[in-house]
């Protein structure tokens, strides 16, 4: 029951920001298990990701059937990603890196905040002005420094995904969210089955919770954001992050 309990509260928090956020649910899963039920890192990393794969591609169906999802921008930045996480990952294991993992913590309370205080009110006129060619370049540029970055750091890619969409793509919020989310289903399902073959199958049990409730508030969240006005999705995508970057470096804290 208590393990139930632990998985449920975990996908609620990773299913709200995977769906609202395009948040990676290893951010928010990952320490739960590792604290509260004393999974194996590497085993809680891999039931993360599993968790974020249908979640993921649930969001992304949604956001992609209210036409808030670019999906040649997100097919040539997901490449990137992909490279360029296995780039970083080897610069990673022969270079000293005194970066900590608390990286992608910090990064979504400020995120969170971000949010809050300076909204994105980007339209999606103003996205269709910028040429193909260019958004294609950016897309790339973007995913070479996310996959870098999280190659050598080992997380952070939702949030920085949504961050480089938003701010430096010019991104209207909910095509940033659905493009981020499209990516991760991609990214995770990788990521997952790489755990799974090196490190064998997880606890069962913590695998379905976690699946199941990840799928459950991820279809609820992403179904809110795509009838929520800008506004209203900038401030409740902004409470969420802070809420959960709250939380997850309390559950650290506790480690």
């Amino acid at each position: 029951m208590f393990k139930f309990l632990i998985c449920f509260i975990a996908g609620i928090g990773a299913g709200l920001g995977t769906g609202f956020a395009g948040m990676s649910a290893a951010a928010v899963i990952s320490p739960m298990l590792i604290t509260f039920l004393g999974l194996p890192a590497y085993e809680a990393v891999g039931i993360a990701l599993a968790s974020d794969v249908l979640a993921s591609a649930v969001s992304a169906y949604t956001y992609g059937k209210n036409k808030n999802l670019d999906i040649r921008g997100g097919v040539v930045m997901m490449g990137a990603v992909l490279v360029f996480t296995l780039v970083g990952s080897f610069v990673a294991s022969v270079v000293p890196n005194t970066t900590m993992g608390s990286f992608s913590m910090f990064m979504t309370l400020l995120l969170g905040i971000k949010f809050i205080v300076k909204p994105v009110m980007t339209t999606k006129e103003s996205m269709a002005s910028v040429s193909a060619r260019k958004r294609i370049l950016q897309s790339a540029v973007s995913g070479t420094i996310v996959g870098f970055i999280c190659g050598f750091v080992g997380a952070g890619g939702g949030m920085m995904m949504l961050l480089l969409l938003t701010s430096v793509l010019g991104y209207e919020l909910k095509t940033a969210v659905g493009t981020s989310v499209f990516i991760m289903a991609f990214t995770a399902f990788t990521g997952a089955a790489s755990h799974f073959a090196i490190g064998g199958m997880p606890d069962i049990g913590c695998l379905v919770f976690c699946v199941a409730s990840t799928l459950l508030w991820a279809r609820i969240a992403a179904k809110f954001a795509n009838k929520a006005s800008a506004a209203t999705l900038n401030r409740a995508t902004g409470i969420v992050l802070t809420v959960l970057g709250i939380a997850i470096l309390s559950v650290n804290y506790l480690r």
